[in-house]
């Protein structure tokens, strides 16, 4: 069962859904550890349009970027979990810091981030918007994240 797609079939893929007049979705993030507020949000980010594509950081862009004790979970765990949910179309993994040659590959028609990001630090906005699409966050309604859940976890299991 596949579910993760390399960039270079996705781009097939995604010039296959443009023919089709589909309106293809891209968001990313880490999904360490997948909860409600990921669900909630994958699932608006889904309704904006056709085909919701995931970019998932891997685990040495994670550790990078949130340090050595993250990701708790690795990226082939990470990525079959996202892809088994109703919104969730394709996953694919990126190496990199931010996705931007990620998105420079798929030229989505909507970039999505969370409420958390201000649209003008949503990384691609401007390689999106120059091909004619939008860029949109989408306000957090489940108030729930993988570092809360941690401290959760540590508050309630710590001696």
């Amino acid at each position: 069962m596949k579910y993760i797609w390399n960039w270079n079939e996705l781009a097939e893929i995604r010039a296959g859904l443009k023919k089709e007049g589909k309106k293809v979705v891209f968001t990313n993030g880490c999904f360490d550890l997948l909860h409600a507020g990921h669900i909630d949000y994958l699932t608006k980010a889904k309704a904006l349009g056709d085909v919701l594509i995931i970019g998932l950081n891997s685990d040495d862009s994670i550790r990078r970027l949130k340090g050595d004790k993250r990701p708790l979970l690795p990226h082939d765990e990470r990525a079959f979990a996202i892809w088994n949910l109703k919104a969730v179309d394709y996953v694919t993994i990126f190496e990199q810091d931010t996705p931007f040659e990620l998105i420079q590959t798929i030229i989505p028609d909507i970039l999505v981030k969370g409420g958390d990001w201000s649209l003008d630090n949503i990384v691609g906005r401007d390689v999106v918007e120059s091909n004619g699409g939008v860029t949109t966050n989408i306000p957090f309604v489940v108030n729930r994240s993988t570092s809360s859940i941690i401290e959760l976890i540590l508050q309630k299991y710590s001696g």
